[in-house]
């Protein structure tokens, strides 16, 4: 009854008297009140928070019972608990050496019992692979979790047998970063494995199809504000690249052509727009793109939108 309750508070999104959607929790009272004509819908609602109080980040950790929040990064999703390797107890003090040897053998199987069988094994490495290649190419973590829950899906529908796990785990990567409007190149991904570019290609084109992502092809807009970042240009240069790119796609010069060539020469017409020269050699080796594409990309751009560029000397 109470959760029925809870429930029915939670979806409540507009003011029953004058449809308003400016809700305001008042905790202190437990009341749902509309901020627009003051009525109070609900006067019994539940505090989700702590029953404690904390004034400094430090107090807040030292109060808090619970642990870290479920993760899908981790094998168990974060839920088992470990034993620490310091020889210390809960109040600081240390373990007398009679003790050491069963504590230690206490951790060794408290190791071995969080892996029960092949399949969580499987699942701990791929996991393990996952971390590691998130960390090199610096994915946010909100990224690595979508990763994760990917890669979960393809275990589930049977899509790891006959393949790597690192190929796999390298499509996950690749079809999260897209997903998540944070795209990272083929090149990029392929660069932090063992397995080819062609290969993760193909592993995310099969996972697409078996786990049914609607994923939208990235767009050059994606790519300014990372390739910017790497090459050191101003938030001037940025919002340039980022009007040029707008205009291209209005005047319909992006469809069919690679989105990180036409990001590359958005930059480079920028960079020569602000005074802020990088070379075409520069914005290549950011973007992993030719030198080649560059040009053709900046040829059509410029013809195109007639845009008047100041030549590097």
């Amino acid at each position: 009854m109470v959760d029925e309750k809870k429930r029915n508070i939670e979806e409540i999104t507009k003011c029953p008297e004058c449809g308003s959607s400016q809700l305001v929790r008042d905790y202190e009272r437990g009341e749902l009140i509309c901020n627009s004509c003051g009525l109070v819908i609900d006067e019994s609602y539940i505090d989700q928070g702590p029953d404690w109080r904390a004034f400094d980040a430090e107090q807040n950790e030292s109060r808090a019972r619970t642990g870290s929040p479920m993760t899908f990064t981790i094998h168990d999703k974060g839920l088992s608990t470990d034993i620490s390797w310091k020889n210390k107890d809960s109040y600081g003090k240390s373990i007398p050496t009679r003790n050491r040897a069963q504590l230690y053998r206490l951790r060794k199987w408290q190791k071995r019992i969080k892996v029960s069988n092949a399949a969580e094994r499987n699942l701990s490495q791929a996991l393990q692979e996952l971390e590691r290649m998130a960390s090199n190419l610096s994915i946010p973590n909100d990224v690595r979790e979508t990763a994760a829950v990917f890669y979960r899906r393809a275990v589930k529908q049977n899509m790891i047998r006959g393949r790597s796990i690192e190929g796999v785990v390298a499509g996950a990567i690749y079809a999260a970063c897209r997903a998540t409007g944070v795209p990272r190149t083929l090149d990029e991904i392929a660069s932090v494995t063992r397995v080819k570019k062609k290969e993760i290609g193909r592993t995310y084109r099969i996972m697409s199809r078996y786990l049914k992502l609607n994923i939208m092809p990235s767009k050059p807009e994606d790519y300014v504000n990372r390739f910017c970042s790497k090459l050191k240009l101003s938030m001037e240069a940025r919002k340039k690249a980022s009007e040029i790119l707008k205009m291209a796609e209005e005047n319909d010069l992006t469809s069919g052509k690679g989105p990180t060539g036409v990001a590359a020469a958005a930059i480079y017409i920028a960079s020569l727009m602000t005074g802020e020269r990088r070379t075409q050699r520069a914005v290549a080796e950011v973007a992993g793109v030719t030198e080649v594409t560059i040009r053709n990309r900046y040829k059509e751009l410029t013809e195109k939108l007639q845009l008047t560029v100041e030549q590097e000397a």
